[in-house]
């Protein structure tokens, strides 16, 4: 198979590799990066590309300039979230603040997911995580109508305990769920409520919780910019002798 040659723009190339040996610890925390002739000598290109490039990732939270001194890479870590579970709000750093609450024609695959029948509808509420007051994530959870209506899930209000609490108090608790995880441009929407620097791509979490029975009770879509995760998955493999 032929190689695919990369097309995008010289300093988002430039700011990809970059970008590469920041998140391989290669250029770490508080690390001078080379001078910008040295860079424009590295890259062959003009001290405007390379201006570009340093910009992008300033504005991604990677790098900081340093008034007659240079360009550093900050000591930013990035959120490092177990895929199986959702952040905790903690007071003073992370803190949800519900959007809005209505009752619509969920999109297909959450259709799918919930296992609802043609032209049902569901509760849905969306909400958005801020971390010291900037926004991280848009979370939109959908639930059966006929489960959630006329409940708190279906208030414009927070539930005391939140969501899972709602449900098994409601019957449904929570046995097991599913994660498909995928990564993306972000629509004009998510780039304007994130705040996402220019040519930032989003992870899409779709998330279906299973109460008894195997009976999908809740399907949440969860939005967040790329640049700032990672996403861990830990599992214990036990051996055949154990």
């Amino acid at each position: 198979m032929p190689r695919v040659r990369d097309t995008r723009p010289r300093h988002q190339q430039i700011a990809a590799e970059l970008r590469d040996l920041i998140m391989r610890g290669e250029l770490g925390p508080g690390m001078q990066l080379p001078s910008t002739a040295q860079l424009v000598e590295r890259y062959g290109t003009a001290n405007a590309t390379i201006q570009h490039a340093l910009k992008a990732l300033k504005d991604e939270g990677f790098l900081d300039s340093r008034a007659g001194k240079g360009v550093y890479v900050r000591d930013r870590q990035p959120f490092v979230i177990d895929a199986s579970t959702y952040i905790t709000p903690e007071p003073g750093r992370f803190h949800y603040r519900l959007l809005s609450v209505d009752s619509v024609a969920p999109p297909v695959d959450v259709v799918d997911a919930l296992q609802l029948e043609p032209g049902a509808t569901a509760i849905v509420r969306a909400r958005i995580l801020l971390h010291n007051d900037q926004p991280v994530e848009l979370s939109a959870s959908y639930y059966p109508t006929e489960i959630a209506a006329d409940t708190g899930l279906a208030k414009a209000a927070k539930i005391r305990g939140g969501a899972p609490q709602a449900l098994a108090d409601l019957g449904f608790a929570q046995q097991a769920f599913t994660d498909r995880i995928s990564a993306r441009p972000p629509t004009v929407q998510e780039a304007e409520e994130l705040e996402l620097p220019e040519g930032t791509p989003v992870i899409r979490q779709l998330r279906v919780i299973y109460s008894h029975n195997d009976r999908p009770v809740e399907a949440s879509v969860l939005i967040k910019g790329a640049h700032l995760y990672e996403l861990l998955y830990h599992q214990t493999v036990r051996n055949e002798s154990d």
